[in-house]
């Protein structure tokens, strides 16, 4: 049976995942290392793991299979899932599949290089995450008869939103004179 695992701990789209569990019938487990409250939907449980590094992430890889939909951020762990067979959807609804996240996971090392060598590198900073929608389509396939674990019923690749060009600098004007 299609099984939807959660990595809870950051996961912005806990809510739009259970309700697609729900309208689906299908089982959902939030896997995290603590401080979430036992859900009270039949369909999702909860499974508190021991603190540690990637702890959550070992426990979901080793229990995901084929047929399963696992929502992630964390690249490393969406890898492992897909090499069990399992599907992969990212929090912004990005679907990772065996072809793209090789590129994915060179990305994120050697943006961990470059973060690593210039400790002083102040990030971005974090925004506001606009990504629900894409995330519970992709979660749980095109229209309402789509089942979450259907291969074929998931849109492979990334959505691109539309981006509003730059406003142009305005000339240089150089006036010429004396300067006084």
């Amino acid at each position: 049976m299609t099984t939807l695992y959660i990595d809870a701990d950051a996961c912005p789209v806990k809510a739009e995942a259970e309700r697609v569990a729900t309208r689906l019938r299908l089982p959902m487990v939030l896997v995290c290392n603590g401080g979430l409250r036992p859900p009270a939907n039949p369909f999702v449980s909860l499974m508190i793991v021991p603190e540690g590094p990637d702890v959550a992430d070992k426990w979901i890889a080793e229990h995901c299979g084929p047929g399963d939909v696992v929502v992630t951020a964390d690249i490393p762990l969406a890898d492992r899932c897909l090499k069990a067979g399992a599907q992969v959807v990212q929090h912004d609804g990005e679907v990772l599949t065996p072809a793209n996240i090789g590129g994915r996971l060179a990305t994120r090392d050697l943006m961990q290089d470059i973060r690593s060598a210039n400790p002083f590198h102040q990030g971005r900073g974090g925004g506001v995450f606009q990504g629900r929608p894409r995330a519970v389509s992709a979660i749980a396939g095109p229209g309402d008869g789509g089942g979450a674990a259907r291969a074929a019923r998931l849109t492979p690749g990334r959505a691109t939103a539309a981006v509003a060009p730059l406003p142009r600098p305005s000339p240089r004007i150089a006036i010429r004179g004396n300067a006084a």
